[in-house]
């Protein structure tokens, strides 16, 4: 037997946010995304939480499990130890029970521009990229703007103006794509008190994001950029 520990509050109703306990039967393999659907279709129809791919990709099921921001689908009950306290997401508001407002986190990423820009000619069929320049970008394509870093970071609970580790990670991957000659627009957006250099370096979205991503470390990469780029005048890919 497990047993659940789930945040419950419904901003519509006047009732005080508050965790409600569920036992489930103890499945071998379980994840807790399956136990929260165990719950919702066995036990209580009220309980409201995200999901979509159940396989790690889409992000949506990003949630605080047991102290630490996961993705349900891919965290197994056993290694909770069969005691699985659940919270929302983090620094948004809560729409209900588990499912908060994404809306300040996409209008963040929004805000960076996540598309390539090219003044040059629009080829007939596509931007041409070699193996090394599409190896520069690989480690940074891989977000699933799941939510975990934003949720974690220590910044975004007193500022949320700040973009936030999500969208800087992102400027990166457009920052490093040789097919993108807006990286000096980008960095002059960025290096200021709302974007990179409001950072503390704290290390909190490296150390939660499910796809073993470094957004800190990319944050310190365009802190460089940009001073290099201040110091020359203009900015030139480095590939560093």
């Amino acid at each position: 037997m497990a047993i659940f520990k789930v945040f419950r509050y419904n901003p519509e109703s006047y009732e005080i946010a508050r965790f409600q306990e569920y036992e489930i039967p103890d499945t071998e393999s379980m994840t807790v995304l399956e136990g929260l659907y165990y719950i919702l279709e066995n036990i209580d129809p009220t309980l409201a939480f995200r999901s979509s791919c159940r396989e790690g990709v889409c992000g949506s099921c990003a949630m605080h499990i047991n102290g630490e921001y996961r993705l349900a689908c891919e965290t197994q009950v056993s290694d909770m130890g069969h005691n699985v306290t659940i919270r929302p997401l983090a620094h948004m508001k809560i729409i209900r029970d588990l499912v908060v407002d994404l809306t300040p986190f996409f209008d963040n990423y929004e805000k960076i521009k996540p598309y390539l820009i090219n003044s040059g000619p629009v080829p007939d069929k596509e931007f041409k990229q070699s193996p090394k320049e599409r190896k520069r970008i690989d480690h940074h394509v891989d977000c699933i703007l799941c939510g975990a870093c934003y949720g974690s970071c220590p910044v975004l609970a007193t500022d949320s103006a700040y973009l936030g580790p999500h969208a800087l990670l992102k400027v990166l991957r457009f920052v490093d794509d040789s097919r993108d000659d807006a990286a000096y627009e980008r960095l002059a957006y960025v290096a200021t008190d709302y974007g990179i250099f409001r950072c503390h370096t704290i290390f909190n979205c490296q150390q939660v994001c499910p796809k073993d991503l470094d957004p800190t470390g990319a944050i310190g990469k365009l802190k460089m950029k940009a001073v290099k780029g201040k110091l020359l005048g203009k900015l030139k890919k480095t590939g560093t």
